[in-house]
């Protein structure tokens, strides 16, 4: 039964190339799988085609530009849409538990990883609902919410691990983060 099933905190980074999907496509995104002890129990990774009819949006492509080897490799061993998505939705079923999204920001990287599920796969198992690491700061730092920033977080919280815009280095790396947070809360 699911209810008795643990949660698997799925930290998830995407990259794009604007900032709605549809509009604009996701050109990457990466998943850590985590237990709530930050034990690390799985990742996923897949770089995307753009969608057909897409256009990108020039801000986000003139950011793109500072970011070459990022773009590099985004931009290597495409996948269509709908076989990574296919193939995610099978990794994230075959978690032992209930995949929770956690996102930083949950709003921007979940509203493109639930679009392509819903779009190329009819489904998520994330429901509608997604975790949002910078609301969990702005509880435990008693901050307003635009000042729950990692350089507002204290120092304890985070673990030595890469932030490239590497989809799949920044979802390890935030759901350490997540981890160590979440750790804190319960104490």
């Amino acid at each position: 039964m699911k209810e008795n099933k643990i949660e698997i905190y799925v930290s998830t980074d995407i990259e794009a190339d604007g900032p709605i999907p549809g509009m604009n496509s996701m050109l990457s995104f990466g998943s850590a799988a985590y237990l709530a002890d930050k034990t690390l129990i799985g990742t996923f990774t897949a770089n995307l085609e753009t969608i057909p009819n897409a256009t990108t949006d020039p801000k986000t492509m003139e950011w793109w530009q500072g970011q070459p080897d990022a773009w590099k490799a985004c931009r290597e061993n495409l996948q269509t849409p709908e076989n990574a998505m296919r193939d995610y939705l099978v990794w994230l079923k075959q978690l032992p538990g209930i995949p929770v999204f956690v996102g930083y920001p949950a709003a921007y990287d979940f509203l493109f990883v639930y679009w392509y599920l819903i779009r190329f796969t009819s489904e998520s198992p994330f429901s509608h609902s997604a975790l949002d690491i910078k609301t969990l700061a702005m509880v435990l730092l008693k901050s307003d919410y635009r000042k729950a920033t990692k350089k507002n977080m204290p120092s304890r919280w985070f673990d030595a691990l890469p932030h490239s815009h590497l989809a799949l280095d920044d979802a390890i790396e935030q759901g350490a983060l997540f981890c160590n947070m979440l750790a804190e809360l319960k104490r």
